[in-house]
């Protein structure tokens, strides 16, 4: 089923990315906070509800992370406007989300397969996205801005080579099934 709670928890941060990257540009970093926040608490609490109530699918799954593909790009977009992140990052995020979509033959109902370094990538996307926003809001300026651009190009870095990893693993995988036919 399509409307399930987990799947409109999911959804919900692509409607909140706008409004949090708004914040971000213009400068509302509490409001930015706050939007962020609840970003983060729908992604702890889909994946949980839908174990909770029986209602995983590799649907509920493709809409989670397309969910968090989206808002993170368009908050690393945000902070790449400010100077904050570079761009290739922006562009890389979409790219690597798609090539997990496709490599895992999830347009064909197939679960998505994750990689470790796909899954740490993940997790930095929000952090480089929320820890400027948090620093801004909170008035604790813990890390120099110039921290922040050189995290953007190690996750650049990182985000090539996992994409790297993918086309590998799927390239031999692809060979093994056709010399085994």
């Amino acid at each position: 089923m399509l409307f399930t709670l987990p799947n409109v928890l999911s959804l919900s941060r692509v409607f909140l990315a706008v409004p949090c990257a708004w914040g971000l540009v213009t400068g509302h970093w509490v409001m930015a906070g706050l939007v962020f926040a609840t970003a983060v608490a729908t992604d702890l609490a889909d994946g949980q509800i839908a174990r909770k109530t029986g209602t995983t699918s590799a649907l509920g799954g493709l809409f989670d992370h397309a969910s968090d593909a989206t808002f993170v790009t368009i908050q690393l977009a945000a902070l790449a406007w400010l100077g904050t992140t570079p761009w290739a990052l922006v562009l890389l995020v979409p790219a690597s989300f798609l090539q997990y979509v496709f490599d895992s033959d999830a347009p064909a109902g197939a679960p998505l397969r994750a990689s470790f370094i796909g899954r740490g990538n993940g997790i930095a996307y929000f952090v480089l996205a929320g820890f400027p926003i948090y620093q801004h809001a909170l008035g604790l300026y813990l890390l120099p801005e110039s921290v922040f651009a050189w995290a953007g190009w190690l996750l650049t870095v990182t985000t090539l080579v996992s994409m790297l990893d993918r086309l590998w693993a799927y390239l031999r995988l692809r060979g093994n099934n056709v010399s085994s036919r």
